[in-house]
């Protein structure tokens, strides 16, 4: 009885490699770069750790991010959570519910744990600071909103100055978060936000 046998040298043939599409590499980079961040500070990040991480080769991901700071905005933007704006009908309801968002994303969310680790970069490299300034103000944008809608129904002046109150506000509440280490109660915060207005209040009507 006759055998056929396979050609000689002919390797055998197995599954196909799994290719992942250009959406699917991006995420998971940006995936892999945020869990890092957020597990080990800013100086868990690499793009070797990233690529190890998440599979993809290092080529690639310096492909789509030539920079680790373009890497991690992205990773910040996309995965970071965001302050919902919020809509109560007065500037006073507006300003007392984001701020106690802010102050329980502060004590829950695994994005305030990475920050300390950014601020201490940013003062010694131009890239971080940037970083650091552009990922701040995005999250600090739900004051500007709120202000806005504001001077929409009148309550607001058009001069008025929302960085002076966003300072007011989100400095007691980081104070506590990262130096005092005390509670970011509720009533803590209600007491910083109605401090805030009153302490300016040039801005009204």
């Amino acid at each position: 009885m006759s055998i056929k046998s396979r050609s000689v040298g002919a390797p055998a043939k197995g599954p196909e490699p799994l290719r992942r599409s250009k959406e699917a590499v991006k995420a998971a980079s940006l995936a892999a770069a945020y869990e890092l961040l957020t597990e080990a500070g800013l100086g868990g990040v690499s793009f070797d750790e990233v690529s190890r991480r998440s599979g993809v080769a290092k080529t690639t991901i310096y492909r789509y991010w030539p920079t680790r700071s373009a890497l991690l905005f992205d990773a910040v933007m996309q995965f970071a959570p965001r302050l919902q704006t919020p809509a109560t009908g007065s500037f006073r309801g507006d300003l007392t519910a984001l701020a106690l968002g802010l102050a329980q994303r502060l004590q829950t969310g695994r994005w305030s744990s990475a920050m300390p680790s950014i601020i201490d970069a940013a003062e010694r490299d131009t890239e971080v600071a940037e970083f650091q300034s552009r990922t701040h103000a995005g999250m600090m944008s739900g004051f500007s909103a709120i202000a806005a809608q504001a001077q929409a129904r009148g309550e607001l002046g058009p001069n008025f100055d929302v960085s002076d109150l966003t300072a007011a506000i989100a400095g007691p509440l980081f104070y506590r978060r990262w130096f005092s280490r005390q509670e970011l109660d509720d009533a803590f915060v209600r007491g910083v936000v109605e401090r805030a207005l009153g302490w300016d209040s040039s801005g009204h009507g």
